[in-house]
């Protein structure tokens, strides 16, 4: 049974599993993408996290944070590679988009790499819509951001 807890950044679990995904997306990235990338994903400005266990072990993980006043951006996603296939991450980004609803945002926006073809199928099936790099992605080839909106979820 898989099970999913709101907590924060300052959780063990969730910092386990953000080590995890560091690790990975250092290899699937490259030394010179990771670096760039790994600017923006400071923990300490992540309020709003997902843990999913399955059998009281954390298994992945999720998170939102303010992107605008009507917007919040998924960060940190993540799910143990042998725990994939199995809808968890579909799960965690449902958990996600509910707390975001629940704090009346009514949007979420994501970038991904475009070397992570599992992601960028997640984000498709759950309603996703590719849009123009925002931000900091602005002209950033490797990257590809999406758009959902989440008005009455």
């Amino acid at each position: 049974m898989i099970t999913y807890i709101q907590t924060n950044s300052l959780h063990d679990d969730f910092r386990n599993l953000v080590e995890k995904l560091d690790r990975e997306l250092k290899i699937r990235d490259g030394e010179k993408d990771n670096a760039f990338y790994s600017q923006f994903n400071q923990l300490d400005k992540i309020n709003h996290v997902i843990v999913a266990y399955v059998d009281n072990v954390a298994v992945g993980c999720g998170a939102i944070k303010e992107y605008s006043a009507t917007t919040m951006e998924i960060k940190r996603m993540y799910v143990e590679d042998t725990m994939r296939g199995k809808g968890i991450a579909s799960g965690i980004l449902k958990e996600l988009e509910k707390w975001a609803t629940s704090l009346h945002y009514t949007t979420c926006v994501l970038e991904t790499g475009i070397r992570q073809p599992e992601a960028i199928h997640l984000y498709k099936k759950s309603g996703y819509q590719i849009i123009p790099n925002y931000g900091q992605y602005q002209g950033i080839e490797t990257s590809i951001c999406f758009e959902k909106s989440i008005l009455n979820k």
